[in-house]
């Protein structure tokens, strides 16, 4: 395995330094306090954008709460094009603050439309909680693009992580006709499979912010019943096709249990005739996108991120590419 990127490397030994806690050894509102703190600490300051609203998508469950970002310099009164994006941390961590840099960033790259979706977190709401509000937000921005300032017929879905995870279930859900179709999938180092069996669990067992034992714990708490891990919605690689499912990018980490598993995804995407465009950072691990501050290279695959949509979205609507 090559080495590490001398940024990851200075993160590592900056963990270990604070010799803080693994998240698997906190229960959730103390991960989640730490992993707020991290993130705040990791990521520079927010980038100015054009405008920013809290809303919120209807929903069985109750409100879906959701933060619409215009990038600097779009003109307020042109639809844009939008990414529906979706936070990682393991669908027990995370929420719209702490991957508030990352829309901003992308939102000003791709001169584009962002809405984060605050969706309900595990052990308090596990399986399917995440996927039906991920899908109430998807609906309510298509429902209501004019007035949200969106192109309904430019509409991704992407996220990091669980995010990840999510936004490939929707992709699954777009092409079966129960949720709109989108343009696009972005998928940054997804869990794509509960069953955690791909190499890359017995490889990345211990030294790294994701480790084998963390998705563990995650799992754990998101999807309980272990029956529920077999489910497509909860393990989109266990879907019986991939076929007709949107253009996507795949991004994977060389030091990241879930390198494998997403590899393996895109190769299948690929070869069941999804458009696919995979970036492998060999040197990286789990979880830079929102440790801009001390690894550089985050800013540069959000630029490759930013472009990527920006290319597909002037190819059209959903049909547009394929």
């Amino acid at each position: 395995m090559p080495a590490l990127h001398p940024d990851v490397q200075a993160l590592l030994a900056m963990l270990r330094a604070a010799n803080a806690q693994p998240l698997e050894a906190l229960p959730p509102e103390a991960a989640r306090r730490s992993y707020s703190a991290g993130r705040r600490a990791l990521q520079p300051p927010p980038d100015p954008v054009a405008q920013v609203r809290d809303l919120a998508a209807p929903s069985p469950a109750g409100p879906v709460p959701l933060r619409l970002y215009r990038g600097e310099g779009t003109a307020p009164d042109v639809a844009l094009p939008c990414l529906l994006y979706l936070h990682g941390g393991g669908w027990v961590l995370g929420n719209i603050e702490s991957h508030d840099w990352i829309c901003r960033r992308l939102a000003n790259l791709a001169q584009a439309c962002v809405i984060a979706v605050d969706y309900r977190l595990a052990p308090e709401h596990p399986f399917p909680a995440a996927v039906e509000d991920a899908a109430a937000a998807l609906t309510f921005v298509a429902e209501r693009a004019e007035g949200l300032g969106v192109d309904p017929a430019r509409l991704a879905v992407g996220g990091d992580s669980a995010g990840g995870n999510l936004a490939a279930v929707l992709a699954l859900m777009g092409r079966d006709g129960t949720l709109p179709r989108t343009t696009m999938q972005v998928l940054l180092y997804p869990s794509l499979d509960l069953g955690l069996t791909s190499e890359g669990f017995e490889r990345i067992t211990e030294g790294q912010p994701l480790t084998a034992g963390t998705m563990r714990y995650f799992v754990d708490h998101y999807a309980p019943d272990a029956r529920d891990r077999s489910d497509w919605r909860a393990s989109p690689a266990r879907a019986a096709s991939l076929a007709g499912t949107a253009p996507a990018l795949v991004l994977t980490c060389g030091h990241d249990p879930l390198c494998e598993e997403a590899r393996a995804y895109a190769h299948r995407l690929e070869r069941e005739g999804v458009p696919v465009t995979a970036l492998h950072l060999s040197d990286q691990t789990h979880g830079i996108l929102t440790m801009s501050r001390l690894v550089r290279s985050s800013a540069t695959v959000l630029a490759f991120v930013a472009e990527a949509l920006r290319e597909r979205w002037s190819l059209g609507g959903p049909e547009g590419g394929r």
